[in-house]
């Protein structure tokens, strides 16, 4: 109640300041002028009244301000600013085209500014990348990468080299969600996480939302990650890509009708497998994807797109075994523009992920995924000069796909079997207020209502007293319990369970000037869907399950507060926030658990709870000819479960633990250097501490053979992480008069080839008897040279 009231008076305190006198509406769309794609971010600023807007997710921007001529700057990245004056006598729609800035041969000088926090804003906890930062960061086999790329920034670790996923300020993989053209993204990860399935070719903008999220965005508990693709060039057409050593990529773009709609075509593979059979190899290792999107402007108030992804992996061995995965988006979307002030966009978007395995030598292939169907609806809303509201609706159906084995041979001995599917409805209402209560306060404050219903399904194991998980007070471990009864009487439409959550999302922030500020968040969210894996990293076999009739669905709660400053005229910036973060049923496993082929998972799992907690630093240089940033990030991340009643024990005795994804220190260093228009250099520096693990900690004989024994869990670590990155980038001469634009990169994955330590194990050796640890490491030092072009 005491929220609501809030609420409501600082609505109505925004509204009767703001209506005080004749008041005029300026908007419309910002654009490149070459390409005609719609450009976010895009600062509209009228520095005579310390006011502004920036352009939305489609380049549409709404502002409005008292009757009178003002001076108007607009200014972005990479583009030549604007300066004009306006007079605001009645409502103006003006479209805006900007142009890319001409840089001088003398002098080479970037300026990062779309990537640098906004002062006054309230956003807080949010990193932004560009594509042209992504591209210039050194990485393993010269392949531009997105998520090896914001791994760089504070708060943002993986379980290692060649590990899928990411982990954000503590939390595990599955809690993170990722939208690409607000479609799903649940695998991020091409040959087992060596490289995204991001294409930088096809990237127009990248988020990355780790606390103090919107309430546009729901359903995972740790964070966001956000990313657009390209829309197209409706003036002419277009092409770059590049070749690499083991994959190459091309984009295509160009106009379906001028000025009026677009078509853009990206296309990236690998051809590893060419190189294999020198080495008398008859393996197979490789993956491909494709990115489409196709826009049309109908008028000046709509316009419709149609976008997708589509990408594959295929790895096997010897044709005794052979795995293939990856994800399928489409989305369609329309936007309207019902005024100068009000803002739509309906997205029906569809959604896959498939794994699959054969496994000739045994005899059976294995299929599984997940599939949904989104419809959204969101309305930005330009209430006055002080009050931008966002509101709107958002409904995902689900069907899993646990797993379905079947035989692949005559004479295979396999019975075919289809996991129960499940199937689920997740449906959200939001709204979203950014208010400015004067030049110094600014408020982002909202409320999301999310619904989960579990449906129902062909199969439902009942247990004596629903308890699936049983604890033995003499042997003090926890087993299965038998399955009573399989209920078959459920229809579809049936709901085996119903969860409703309420999310608030508050955040704060107040401007000394235009170079300090603080800032202060809190973000409530549910996430209702579960990622089983027992893993430190995902794996293409984890399987997705919905929250049910034992399985609650996880309740995050994070705290941050920042502290934000711009030093000489932006040419540097620091970011310091803290953060707290904590986690009801979190999922945590019996010893000993089949998560594989399961179909009554409900026995292997129990409710837990999680915490995680720290600080990070950021450190910019902005301008320059060298630039690039510093990261620290100074945490902890524990997890406990413990035991249901007093008689029992818990798991890990009911103590807390290192999570897999603990990572005490955490530093990262990005360092670019334009030498001339020919050369610029790059170079990552990365340390982390070591990940958690268990090592054994005694061992037994039992007829005649060494069983090792483990203490409590994740008490020992790998050895501390690190490597150095080095690039250079050679741009040839340009022939002003012909359009083709080329560059060599040259860069050196891990310099001092550090052999890190993907896993360690222990070992017999038979010769001398004695115990031994063998290293596991991916990568030593790896060079690498790509041919990227442009026409």
């Amino acid at each position: 109640m005491k929220k609501s009231l809030l609420f409501i008076v600082l609505f109505c305190i925004g509204l009767c300041t703001s209506f005080a006198q004749e008041k005029f509406t300026l908007s419309g769309t910002v654009s490149d002028t070459a390409s005609n794609e719609t450009l976010i971010g895009v600062n509209i600023l009228f520095p005579e009244v310390s006011n502004g807007v920036a352009t939305n997710s489609y380049g549409f921007y709404s502002i409005t301000l008292p009757k009178g001529t003002y001076k108007i700057i607009v200014s972005y990245l990479g583009y030549t600013e604007i300066t004009e004056t306006i007079v605001l006598d009645r409502d103006v729609r003006k479209d805006i085209q900007l142009s890319l800035a001409t840089e001088s041969l003398d002098e080479v000088v970037i300026e990062e500014k779309v990537e640098r926090i906004n002062i006054r804003k309230p956003q807080m906890s949010v990193n932004s990348l560009t594509a042209e930062t992504i591209k210039r960061i050194p990485v393993v086999l010269g392949e531009a990468d997105v998520i090896k790329s914001i791994l760089l920034l504070p708060g943002v670790t993986s379980a290692g080299e060649a590990a899928s996923g990411f982990n954000v300020r503590g939390g595990a993989a599955d809690q993170n969600l990722i939208l690409l053209d607000e479609a799903i993204i649940f695998n991020s990860s091409h040959l087992f996480g060596l490289f995204s399935v991001f294409n930088p070719d096809a990237i127009k903008d990248l988020k990355l939302y780790k606390g103090g999220i919107p309430a546009r965005f729901g359903g995972r508990a740790s964070s966001v990650l956000d990313i657009y693709q390209k829309e197209g060039n409706s003036k002419q057409f277009k092409m770059n890509g590049g070749l690499g050593l083991i994959s190459s990529r091309l984009l295509l773009e160009g106009p379906i009708k001028k000025d009026e709609g677009a078509f853009l075509v990206a296309g990236r593979s690998s051809y590893a497998n060419i190189f294999l059979p020198l080495f008398d190899i008859d393996n197979r290792l490789s993956f491909f994807d494709l990115n489409t999107k196709l826009n049309y402007k109908i008028n000046d108030n709509n316009s419709i797109y149609l976008s997708g992804y589509f990408g594959r992996d295929d790895f096997s061995i010897n044709d005794s075994f052979s795995n293939n995965y990856g994800n399928a988006v489409g989305n369609f979307r329309w936007t309207h523009l019902f005024s100068d002030k009000l803002f739509s966009n309906l997205s029906i978007i569809y959604s896959d992920y498939f794994y699959g395995l054969d496994l000739d030598f045994v005899g059976f292939t294995w299929d599984s995924g997940i599939t949904n169907f989104n419809l959204k609806y969101d309305l930005k809303h330009y209430l006055t000069e002080n009050i931008q509201l966002n509101y709107g609706i958002n409904n995902v159906y689900y069907a899993f796909n646990p797993g379905k084995i079947k035989p692949n041979s005559p004479d295979s001995g396999i019975v075919e079997d289809q996991l129960t599917k499940q199937f689920a409805n997740e449906f959200a209402a939001y709204i979203d207020v950014e208010h400015k209560i004067t030049d110094q306060l600014n408020i982002q404050y909202g409320v999301r209502w999310s619904n989960f219903i579990r449906l129902g399904q062909d199969e439902v194991n009942v247990y004596v007293d629903d308890n699936p998980v049983l604890f033995d007070p003499f042997l003090l471990v926890y087993q299965g319990a038998e399955i009573n009864n399989v209920d078959t009487s459920f229809s579809r439409s049936d709901k085996l369970a119903t969860f409703n959550t309420l999310e608030p999302r508050l955040a704060f922030s107040y401007a000394f000037n235009d170079d300090t500020s603080v800032k202060a968040s809190y973000t409530h969210m549910a996430q209702y869907i579960h990622l089983l894996s027992n893993t430190s990293s995902p794996t293409p076999l984890d399987v997705w399950t919905p929250s049910g009739q034992f399985v609650d669905p996880q309740i995050s709660d994070q705290y941050a507060v920042g502290f934000f400053k711009n030093l000489k005229d932006d040419m540097y910036t620091i970011e310091t926030e803290v953060f707290y973060k904590d986690i009801d049923n979190r999922i945590d496993y019996i010893d000993g658990a089949d998560l594989i082929a399961n179909d009554a998972i409900e026995q292997v799992i129990l409710s837990g709870e999680a915490r995680a907690y720290g600080l990070e630093v950021l450190f910019r240089k902005n301008e320059g000819k060298f630039t690039g940033w510093l990261a620290y990030t100074l945490s902890k991340s524990e997890q406990r479960t413990p035991g249901r009643n007093e008689n029992e024990v818990g798991i890990n005795l009911g103590r807390w633990y290192n999570t897999p994804y603990d990572k005490t220190h955490d530093i990262s260093v990005n360092a670019n250097y334009e030498l001339s228009d020919r050369w610029r250099f790059g170079a990552n520096f990365i340390y982390q501490t070591g990940q958690p693990t268990n090592f054994p900690v005694g061992q037994f004989e039992f007829q005649g053979l060494v069983i090792p024994t483990y203490g409590f869990r994740n008490e020992q670590r790998l050895p501390d992480f690190h490597r150095i990155d080095v690039s250079a980038t050679l741009t040839p001469k340009q022939n002003k008069e012909k359009r083709w634009r080329s560059e060599w990169v040259f860069s050196i994955y891990n310099l001092y080839s550090r052999m890190n330590a993907a896993s360690i194990n222990f070992r017999q050796n038979q010769e001398t008897r004695m115990n031994e640890a063998v290293r596991t490491s991916i990568f030593g030092i790896i060079p690498s040279v790509t041919y990227n072009f442009k026409f």
